[in-house]
């Protein structure tokens, strides 16, 4: 069987059988791609071929092309996925790549806003929302337009933030999801598990609003949010979205929704929030990933405490 479509019936396991996102599913197929082209260039065509030594020779060549640590250490979690399918499935006769290491990736903490500046960044849009085309005349069907498109930025900005969902989990939902009446939102994260997950009344008026200007934008279909040709808004609008808001706000780090997502996070644990709790959230499937938001407080109370502290 060639490496090609060995591939192919990787990715399907991924898609069908784990739930992986389509997402996910191009980025193992895109580092697939690459170790394949490494293997050809070494006269390997069949999956026998992928031993310990080819596998380390690509991860060697794709360091001294400076690829970042943390697409080396991708790559090395790729190739031993792959390694432990084929395996499993009898395509190799031993799982070569299970000894295959790559470099730890550099952590770092995520950008968290403060909560002025979040409350900041919603009564702008709030402001927008109540006066969509203040300096120009407008018909009353662009009026309407302009209008939805600002309650519907609010209502993403607000529900992103409350819920600290990720981009994608907020463009899958559909109208349906919403239980405005118990303040929750069913979501379907990761490996397509589902999980409920609430808001608070901020949230809740901002959809109210988005809901009720929804039909001047012409939807086509289900999706909670669409955009200008009423089809479900994509996860490129809502990352513009946040960067444009984002651009004049102090801090570093990256300014897409993740950052709302980590900002959300940080603020439920420094409110007294327990961890557990949060990790359902947030839907991660090990605590572990959820503790970096317990450094991200420990380093706000430590420059807090720097600040504020006489003998500091």
């Amino acid at each position: 069987m060639s490496l090609d479509l060995v591939v192919t019936e990787f990715a399907r396991y991924l898609s069908a059988e784990r739930g992986f996102s389509e997402h996910t599913v191009r980025a193992y197929r895109s580092d697939l791609a690459n170790l394949i082209g490494f293997a050809e260039r070494q006269g390997v065509t069949a999956p026998d071929g992928l031993d310990l030594e080819l596998l380390r020779s690509w991860l060697w060549e794709s360091s001294n092309a400076g690829l970042a640590k943390a697409t080396l250490a991708r790559r090395s979690a790729t190739a031993r996925s792959f390694g432990l399918w084929m395996a499993r499935t009898g395509t190799t006769d031993t799982d070569a790549a299970a000894r295959l290491r790559g470099p730890r990736p550099e952590q770092h903490l995520p950008r968290v806003l403060t909560r002025a500046q979040v409350d900041g960044i919603l009564a702008g849009l709030a402001a927008r929302a109540a006066d969509p085309a203040p300096d120009s005349p407008a018909s009353l069907a662009a009026l309407a337009t302009a209008r939805a498109h600002a309650l519907r930025d609010l209502a993403v900005i607000e529900l992103l933030y409350a819920s600290a969902l990720r981009v994608s989990e907020l463009t899958g939902l559909d109208v349906a999801d919403l239980d405005r009446s118990r303040l929750t939102v069913l979501v379907t994260g990761k490996g397509s598990k589902q999980r409920t997950v609430p808001f608070g009344i901020p949230a809740a008026d901002a959809l109210a609003a988005w809901l009720d200007a929804r039909d001047a934008l012409e939807p086509e279909g289900d999706a909670l949010f669409v955009g200008n040709k009423g089809k479900r808004l994509g996860t490129r609008a809502v990352y513009n979205l946040v960067a444009s808001l984002l651009a004049d706000v102090p801090g570093s780090g990256p300014a897409g929704p993740h950052a709302l997502r980590h900002t959300a996070a940080t603020h439920l644990l420094d409110g007294g929030a327990d961890l557990r709790a949060v990790q359902e959230l947030l839907g991660h499937a090990s605590l572990g990933t959820t503790q970096i938001y317990t450094h991200v407080s420990t380093e706000r109370l430590r420059e807090s405490y720097a600040l504020a502290h006489p003998r500091a």
